[in-house]
């Protein structure tokens, strides 16, 4: 049955891209939605098994390419395929993004399906790219950015270059497997030595991690995502950030060997700690945007890389033979991502809905608290990305805490330091983040608006709400939902993992005599707390409310200038860790002839990238040098092409004859 849904995604999704290019967009839209709907389907009904592996009509490099999704790849694909749904509904907000979007939005879509299900290496890479490209032409398609397609070619260029590591890694594993069936690499890779294993592992991790925003690779998030629309960044946050995540855990735990015993895990502390440095500064960074869609993209390459140091903990872990802990760092970087696909998608469709009204992305007041169940939607998600009881972003958050801090049962002092740095590391992120989304619900959703006249669309209302609210019964039913992850646990560490972390109601790291908590029950108990300051409100009724207007240096305040603006509300922090952030600011003022009355008053801010000036912008500078030099090679001279021409004869005639 599983399969058979999964066939009808893949067709409908299909039909959605030859749709869009004939300009039928509405059958196109309805066609995505339907095949995003389709898709997770097949997840309620395959899990907690694996889809049926089918092989496909045809070969590819003349070998068979087979198809089926692991358990663990129907539980990312299914709840990242819940905020597609909507975003495929609603489609790009912009006037001109109708057919690009929704061809673009099909390409990824069907890229992304075969990066969960492709059971060969050639396919693999056919399908990571049309993920890439497909995502590319729905940013492209959106137009929103101020500086035209730069920023989309960026992204292309860091995706390629991780592209290229994913060729060679593959190719290695490929030559050493005799074909590239992922099913003979688990056997080829043991063949190479250890050097060549964790230079296998870093291609991977580059290749892989270049999607998922990790160091040095998220530099490119800010500039992509902020020049696409929220729906777009539903769909590149959810369903394909979780497929890179799905293709990096594979290839990491099941394409690499077991460490020997007693080997030093290079390669599982270098994945700990490039995700932590990158957790840490992507949330430092997304608490300095002021749009939506950058500082969501930012907090999504955070939460890609909590997820990635979960997976470097379980790598540690079962290197040491700790499989118990291995299963339980592996799950709990699952459970991360289905939250974060929820709450995010959620965040980048009320950014939508607030454009709609507003015309802009930027976090100001909207006044879309007067939409109660808008408000509520993006309060409960951004409670989970804060990690905030009881959504499901606290569950994920706090399983992450209870396994690194088990690090004590690793035999030498460097994987323990590793664990506890990596503890005190993600304890920053987290504060952050809580920073972070305080400043995004506070500013962009629960202020009042001037507009007053202003309205957003009940479509998105609805979508806003119900993926808050999915992400509050994710973490309140997490003890239920934890049973479609057994057999995932079991095929790959022998044992059933995801039924000893709860015990009944509680949530448990394996034992309740280490650590426990109860989403379920908080859902009881915190609406009962709230019965004190209403009880409070109730008794005081009576006194007169003295309302004053807040103090402003002593002069008569103006409620627009005095109000809290994105910038002063992360003005402190921008001071804290200037080291970090190297803030600039710029002031250019406009004047009369006479230069005494200023008429223009312009105020630019940024921060300044880390890896920019350092790794891309030196590498521009030498691909422009060498473009310069070759550029006679375009001279436009038939002469010079005949002669290149016979040059090339003349070297395939030397090979032949050597």
């Amino acid at each position: 049955m599983a399969s058979a849904l999964l066939l009808a995604a893949a067709a409908l999704w299909l039909a959605a891209a030859i749709l869009a290019l004939g300009g039928v967009l509405t059958l196109s839209r309805f066609a995505l939605a339907a095949g995003a709907a389709a898709g997770v389907a097949a997840a309620v009904v395959g899990l907690p098994n694996a889809s049926e592996t089918v092989t496909l009509p045809g070969r590819l490099a003349a070998e068979v390419v087979n198809f089926g999704i692991a358990p663990q790849g129907l539980w990312l694909m299914g709840f990242g395929l819940v905020p597609a749904i909507f975003a495929c509904s609603l489609g790009s907000p912009t006037a001109g993004g109708g057919r690009g979007w929704l061809f673009g939005a099909a390409l990824s879509l069907l890229g992304a399906l075969g990066v969960f299900g492709l059971q060969n290496g050639a396919a693999l890479l056919i399908a990571w790219e049309a993920m890439s490209l497909g995502g590319a032409i729905m940013i492209l398609a959106d137009g929103l950015g101020p500086e035209g397609g730069r920023p989309v070619l960026f992204m292309l260029a860091l995706l390629e270059a991780g592209a290229v590591a994913l060729v060679l890694a593959i190719a290695l594993l490929g030559l050493h497997a005799g074909d590239l069936q992922f099913d003979r690499y688990q056997a080829a890779a043991p063949v190479l030595s250890e050097a060549a294993q964790i230079g296998l592992g870093v291609l991977l991790l580059v290749g892989f991690g270049a999607k998922l925003g990790l160091l040095p690779f998220y530099e490119w998030f800010p500039g992509a995502y902020g020049s696409g629309s929220g729906a777009s960044g539903a769909i590149m946050s959810g369903v394909v950030m979780n497929a890179a995540y799905f293709a990096l855990a594979r290839a990491l735990m099941s394409w690499l060997p077991v460490s020997p015993q007693g080997a030093f895990p290079v390669l599982a502390i270098l994945v700990i700690t490039v995700a932590t440095i990158s957790a840490i500064l992507t949330i430092l960074y997304a608490f300095q945007q002021d749009d939506w869609r950058t500082l969501l993209s930012f907090s999504s390459a955070e939460n890609a890389s909590i997820a990635v140091a979960a997976l470097g903990a379980a790598m540690l872990f079962r290197n040491e033979r700790l499989d118990d802990l291995a299963g339980l760092a592996w799950t709990v970087a699952l459970l991360h991502l289905a939250g974060h696909a929820l709450a995010k998608g959620a965040l980048f469709l009320a950014a939508d809905g607030l454009r709609r009204v507003t015309g802009s992305y930027h976090i100001a007041y909207a006044g879309a608290g007067r939409h109660w169940f808008f408000g509520v939607g993006a309060l409960l998600a951004a409670m989970s990305l804060a990690a905030m009881p009881p959504t499901s972003g606290f569950v994920s958050e706090w399983f992450v805490f209870q396994t690194v801090f088990q690090g004590f049962h690793v035999p030498y002092l460097s994987g323990r330091l590793v664990l506890a740095l990596t503890g005190a590391g993600l304890a920053l992120t987290v504060a952050v983040a809580l920073a972070t989304f305080v400043k995004v619900v506070g500013l962009g959703v629960l202020s009042r608006n001037r507009a007053r006249g202003a309205s957003i669309e009940r479509p998105y209302i609805g979508s806003v709400g119900l993926l808050g609210l999915l992400t509050l019964a994710l973490g309140a039913g997490m003890p239920l939902w934890l049973r479609a992850l057994d057999r995932a646990t079991t095929a790959l560490f022998g044992m059933q993992i995801a039924s000893r972390m709860h015990d009944g109601a509680l949530l448990v790291p394996l034992t309740a005599k280490f650590a426990f908590i109860s989403p379920s029950l908080l859902v009881i108990v915190m609406p009962l707390l709230s019965l004190l300051p209403i009880a409070l409100a109730v008794a005081t009724s009576r006194r007169p409310i003295r309302r004053t207007p807040v103090w402003y240096g002593g002069l008569s305040p103006d409620r627009r200038r005095a109000s809290t603006t994105a910038l002063t509300f992360s003005n402190a922090m921008r001071t804290f860790y200037s080291f970090v952030y190297r803030p600039t600011a710029a002031t250019e003022r406009d004047a009369d002839a006479g230069g005494y009355f200023v008429t223009k008053l312009s105020f630019e801010h940024d921060v300044a990238p880390i890896f920019g000036p350092l790794v891309f912008q030196p590498a521009v500078i030498i691909v422009q040098g060498l473009a310069a030099r070759l550029r006679v090679l375009q001279s436009g001279q038939l002469n010079f092409y005949l002669s290149l021409i016979g040059l090339l004869l003349v070297l395939i005639l030397g090979l032949t004859l050597f």
